[in-house]
Order: structure tokens, then C-alpha cells, then sequence
């Protein structure tokens, strides 16, 4: 698994204002929904994307059929989908946004390829990682029982 300081992921996260999620699901038990959910709750601007969903309303955000729908500038772009389907979302994303700062492939999602390509842009690239599971590690969310409860206790 390649490495990523903390500090590397650390000011991806703070510096990020706008994501656009690749392969979201509508569906709230998928791990793609409630990540970009999550997201969401902590102030990003989520925009969702899954052309089998397109114009439907996700997180106040309407869900885009592709990257090129999204007129508004992206700073990362998180992509649920095979390591295999990669290349051809990173060279959308770096068309449709000339300012993107961030290519972020899920937990099982690696492409070296269309990370080389991302970097040799300029864009910073973190794969086989999950945002969310990072935001929470980073900024002392997450416990040794998986979440925050906020209760003092000895039982996990």
C-alpha cells in the first residue's frame, strides 16, 4: 500500500472545499453514499455522480450523469469505481477542471497510470484511502471503538 504522511492528507482535507463523487450510490447502506454523506455533514460541497441516477437529489446536490455535467470548479475528485475504470474519470476530471487540486481513489481503488497522469498535471493523488475514514483518524474522531460516542467508558 503506498504511504501518505499524515500531514500530506492532512492539507488535502483542510484545504478541499468542493467533491465530486464518482459512482456514488443512492442507496444509504453503500459505503459510497455514506461517505459522501458524511462529507457532506462536515461542510464539503458533495456533488454526486452516477449517470444511472442523474437529476436526482442527493446531499441538496443534484446527482450529475459525468464529471463534464458539473459547471461548477471541483478541488477532488473521489472515485468509487473498479481500479480498472479509473483512467478514463481521471482524464475527464483533469479536462473539466483545470484547478483540480485532488484525484482521492476509495479503499481497493489503484491505478498507477491515471495517477501518473493526475501528477504529472500538478494534482495531488491518494489512493487505496477513504476520506472519511482519514478526516476522522486526522482530526480525532475516531475512537478505538470505530466512532465518537462521547461517553467516558471501559466497554468497546
Amino acid at each position: 500500500m503506498t504511504e501518505y504522511s499524515d500531514a500530506f492528507l492532512k492539507d488535502i482535507l483542510q484545504r478541499t472545499k468542493s467533491i465530486a463523487v464518482v459512482g456514488v450510490s443512492i442507496n444509504p447502506v453503500r459505503p459510497s453514499y455514506y461517505v459522501a454523506r458524511y462529507l457532506s455533514l462536515k461542510g464539503y460541497t458533495v456533488i454526486p455522480v452516477n449517470p444511472g441516477h442523474a437529476g436526482k437529489q442527493l446531499f441538496g446536490q443534484t446527482v450529475r450523469a459525468s464529471l463534464s455535467d458539473i459547471p461548477e470548479q471541483v478541488d477532488m475528485v473521489d472515485i468509487f469505481r473498479r481500479s480498472e475504470a479509473v483512467p478514463p474519470i481521471v482524464d475527464e476530471a483533469l479536462g473539466a477542471f483545470p484547478g483540480l487540486r485532488t484525484i482521492w481513489m476509495q479503499i481497493g481503488v489503484e491505478n498507477d497510470k491515471a495517477a501518473a497522469v493526475a501528477e504529472a498535471r500538478g494534482v495531488d493523488v491518494v489512493m487505496n484511502r477513504c476520506p472519511k475514514i482519514e478526516y476522522q483518524r486526522l482530526f480525532g474522531e475516531l475512537r478505538m471503538g470505530g466512532f465518537a460516542t462521547g461517553v467516558i467508558s471501559s466497554k468497546l
